[in-house]
């Protein structure tokens, strides 16, 4: 009943952030005062986005470590994660060739009716190197305090998979600092209880900050673009679930029906992090055992984010398409198995696909200007993307619970 009630009034929040970033909009003087108040009203967001960044580190750490210190050995520990691995590889290949097979067919760049950015443009986002080693190097932390204060997921599930491994390993020794890690977890996931009540705040302040500068026309505008990627998301969803349902049934649906709140929330803030609390609660009350979902979800934050990955090739072929560039077979395929190696260890967090898309444009000598043409919409995008994670990483944790024999018949 509670979780209807909130769900009822992030979408109450849904709603009225539209009506008010419309109405400023029509109303405000000038630019400079629609910039003011989407800034000040965005503050809403930030304070949520903030109150979730504080509890994931401890929430990871505490119910991850228990998690694996449970399993008992590190073999068992190597097998799970060997299967999470064996799904998410496989659901990022699914993703990113869906995405370059829509593009392909759809092509939304061809006949785009818009003016282009000059070539030499610079879009802003600051790109990164793209190598193996640095993704590695990066994946290990120097100090787990540096990891947690930073969220670095990738790195808290590293030093916390070593951590239970050695609790494990300790036995009756480590009961006491296990069960009081335990008690820390309940703590969090209570303290996350109280975090959500900002969560339709969130979500107003959200939705009227970017009504507001962008204003609904920007909707029409690039509504063919915005129809076919959704069109190409919902396959997506629908091949996932699909998949998922050859593993663990028709229980596929009740899954979908109890992440509605994760995937509302993840949705309407643009953010899969913002939903990760409620989403291993609600995979907890599905019937996953608590050491499966805390192991695989968090690993999930870093190694299967199904729609950004999905959006990374329907984004990159699309400005290609735009600036006429045709890329041969071989080069979309290397596209892909680059993509495949980039966006792992993305944040769950708005915008992170951006700086793996102006990397990848540059590797084919596509213009980075072209992602000009997607800023504008990028957090309408943004929303699709994030809420595909939640539905690819509860399907993986629910897949693999079942593989374990640790799905719960309800």
């Amino acid at each position: 009943m509670q979780s209807k009630k909130l769900t009822g009034l992030i979408l109450i929040g849904l709603v009225l952030g539209i009506i008010t970033g419309y109405l400023y909009r029509e109303n405000a003087a000038n630019e400079a005062d629609i910039q003011a108040f989407a800034s000040n009203i965005s503050i809403l967001t930030d304070i949520f986005l903030r109150l979730i960044k504080m509890i994931i580190a401890p929430l990871v750490v505490s119910t991850l470590v228990v998690g694996i210190a449970k399993m008992g050995d590190a073999k068992t520990v190597g097998r799970i994660g060997g299967k999470t691995m064996l799904w998410f590889i496989s659901a990022s290949l699914m993703s990113l060739t869906l995405g370059l097979i829509m593009v392909n067919l759809l092509k939304p760049g061809v006949a785009l009716g818009l003016p282009l950015p000059d070539s030499h443009a610079t879009s802003g986002i600051q790109v990164g190197a793209l190598s193996v080693k640095d993704f590695i190097t990066h994946a290990i932390p120097k100090s787990v305090f540096e990891a947690m204060a930073t969220n670095e997921i990738l790195q808290i599930v590293v030093f916390s998979v070593f951590f239970g491994c050695a609790m494990a390993a300790l036995g009756e020794r480590a009961k006491l600092l296990i069960d009081t890690i335990d008690v820390v977890a309940h703590v969090m996931l209570k303290v996350t209880s109280y975090v959500m009540l900002f969560a339709p705040l969130a979500v107003f302040g959200a939705i009227a900050a970017t009504v507001a500068k962008e204003g609904l026309s920007i909707l029409a505008t690039y509504g063919k673009f915005m129809a076919e990627f959704y069109l190409s998301i919902g396959i997506l969803w629908g091949l996932l679930i699909l998949i998922g349902g050859l593993f663990i049934g028709t229980r596929v649906l009740k899954l979908m029906g109890m992440m509605r709140e994760p995937l509302l929330l993840s949705f309407t803030t643009a953010s899969s992090e913002a939903a990760y609390p409620k989403t291993l609660e609600q995979l907890e009350r599905f019937g996953c055992s608590n050491k499966i979902a805390s192991f695989v979800l968090p690993m999930g934050y870093s190694f299967n984010l199904d729609g950004s990955m999905m959006y990374c090739t329907f984004a990159v072929i699309f400005i290609a398409q735009a600036y006429g560039i045709d890329l041969t077979l071989a080069q979309e395929i290397s596209m892909l198995l680059i993509l495949m190696l980039t966006s792992k260890g993305m944040a769950g967090v708005p915008r992170a696909s951006l700086v793996v898309i102006a990397a990848t444009l540059a590797q084919f000598n596509i213009p980075e200007a072209g992602l000009l043409l997607l800023l504008g919409i990028d957090h309408f995008l943004d929303m699709g993307r994030s809420a595909t994670n939640v539905v690819g990483n509860s399907i993986a944790t629910a897949v693999v619970a079942k593989w374990e024999g640790e799905l719960k018949k309800h």
